[in-house]
């Protein structure tokens, strides 16, 4: 079962490919794989996903359309320079894009602003009218049922309800202040929700977050078997978010632009191998890195003179205290902490130039959350609206359950100039109902990579993967913590991921 160093280092170069498409934000899966390589090495890849993310509104929405593929293919490369530089010290150079989002809805649906659209979902709005209505003929007391007779008796064949009794109050509103009173501030209502309906966004919900990683990493190898590494890494992060349409309530025209910004965190980790067996074992922990960004906010009702009025007069109306207004003013930073992760990868020969191979990766998603100041200061007061129940806010996205990861698979050496591997991969996802913004709960994939070696010192690698999506369930910001309260219902989605990877040993 012996196989030779370079044999080996060859068959698992597809291995780190394609990781694509897993848990909230998590992309490339920090491989450490690179500057395990023996020798000096040199290698660069580029992924790509194509994922297809539909589904249907659900919940506490009034219709029930269908919502067409709202994730958008995109790209991310990595490169990595190992150089072994004694026969004890080594030095790795890693660059990749860790976490990232990319996606758009489109057509005619909750999450696409229509001409329709409402600052509060039409039950909403019948609720609160059925609810000032009803206070309103109990005002009215015994002379409502008079006034409600002769207006019945005027009014046309098939007049609606609700006409014949706001009518009815009409009439005895002469001579009652509290019933004059109740209907002036009820059609200030009406007036405010147009006023307001009128200064919602245009154009679709989109969100785009990139953030880079360049990892300087030092090993120390006291003996062949093993290596202890450590280093700095320096990682960068920016994102736009664009909310619209019904789904979002009020935040239908939110705007968040992140400007890039990049901040310092760590990793270490140690490896055992035996290479006369293909064994390798390595364990990776990876800090979280906090990032202060500044934050350009915009919402539209609120930019807008007479819908902020109108908005702001619509929750004090109901009690709300408007203690947003000095914030729309106010320039802020949002914190982003990338979350914390571990890596264990382990590979061992199981026969003839054939090996096996794992890898486990948790990373800690539940304590991740991004609420933009702006955002953050209107969400408290949306918050303490009985139909929210939110009374400290909430955060734009969040997520309530860490990710766990697995792949395993077998690569073999086919000839001296062709190697593959084959893979099973499963992921957990980080919590059902999510986001609307990333509406899938984890996968299983399967994976098929090849490799091409003209040379014993080069090569050139492709995979492809097939994922199968996780159902889940959509919430929105405001809707978060409470299971039963959805917006989306996604299921039946996939995903194709491709690579392609050339390295160099020198």
């Amino acid at each position: 079962m012996k196989l030779k160093t370079l044999t080996t280092a060859m068959i698992l170069a597809t291995v780190p490919m394609t990781g694509a498409f897993a848990a909230a934000l998590d992309r490339s899966g920090q491989s450490i794989a690179a500057f395990l390589q023996p020798g000096n090495y040199f290698e660069a890849g580029i992924s790509v996903l194509d994922a297809d993310v539909s589904g249907q509104e659900a919940g506490e929405l009034d219709t029930r359309r269908s919502i067409s593929d709202m994730a958008d293919s995109y790209y991310f490369p990595n490169a990595a320079l190992k150089l072994q530089l004694t026969d004890k010290f080594s030095f790795g150079l890693l660059y990749d894009q860790p976490f990232g989002a990319n996606a758009e809805y489109s057509g005619n649906n909750a999450f696409v602003s229509q001409g329709t659209d409402q600052v509060l979902t039409p039950s909403s709005i019948a609720n609160i009218t059925q609810n000032s209505v009803s206070q309103l003929v109990q005002a009215a007391g015994a002379s409502f049922a008079p006034a409600l007779t002769a207006v019945t008796a005027a009014a046309p064949a098939g007049t609606p309800q609700q006409s014949l009794v706001l009518g009815a109050l009409q009439q005895v509103a002469a001579s009652n202040p509290i019933v004059a009173a109740g209907l002036q501030q009820l059609q200030g209502t009406q007036t405010a929700l147009v006023n307001a309906n009128a200064a919602l966004g245009q154009g679709n919900t989109e969100v785009e977050v990139h953030t880079q990683n360049l990892s300087f990493v030092f090993g120390y190898q006291p003996t062949q078997n093993w290596n202890i590494y450590a280093g700095p890494v320096y990682q960068t992060v920016k994102g736009d978010l664009k909310l619209r349409g019904q789904a979002y309530s009020i935040f239908n025209g939110y705007d968040a632009n992140f400007k890039e910004t990049g901040d310092l965190g760590w990793l270490a980790g140690m490896a055992f191998q035996i290479p006369e067996i293909a064994l390798k074992a390595s364990l990776t922990y990876r800090s979280e890195i906090d990032h202060n960004a500044s934050t350009t906010e915009r919402l539209s009702v609120l930019n807008n003179p007479l819908a902020a009025a109108s908005v702001t007069g619509l929750l004090n109306g109901l009690g709300v205290p408007t203690t947003y207004t000095d914030a729309m003013t106010e320039p802020g930073k949002t914190k982003i902490t990338t979350p914390q992760s571990v890596n264990l990868d382990f590979q061992t020969g199981i026969m003839a130039d054939t090996v096996a191979f794992a890898n486990v990766r948790w990373v800690e998603w539940s304590n991740f959350s991004i609420r933009p100041y702006q955002f953050g200061k209107i969400s408290e007061a949306v918050g303490q609206l009985d139909s929210v129940n939110r009374p400290d806010g909430f955060h734009v996205v969040e997520y309530d359950k860490d990710q766990w990861s697995a792949t395993v698979g077998v690569g073999r050496k086919l000839s001296e100039q062709w190697a593959g591997n084959v893979s099973v991969g499963w992921d957990s996802g980080a919590g059902n109902p999510v986001s609307t913004l990333g509406p899938t709960e984890g996968y299983w994939n399967v994976g098929l990579g090849v490799q091409f070696s003209p040379t014993p010192a080069t090569f050139i690698a492709g995979g492809v993967k097939y994922f199968w999506l996780g159902d889940a369930e959509s919430q929105t910001a405001a809707q978060v913590g409470e299971d039963n309260r959805i917006v989306g219902d996604f299921s039946d989605n996939h995903a194709i991921a491709y690579g392609l990877k050339m390295g160099y040993r020198f």
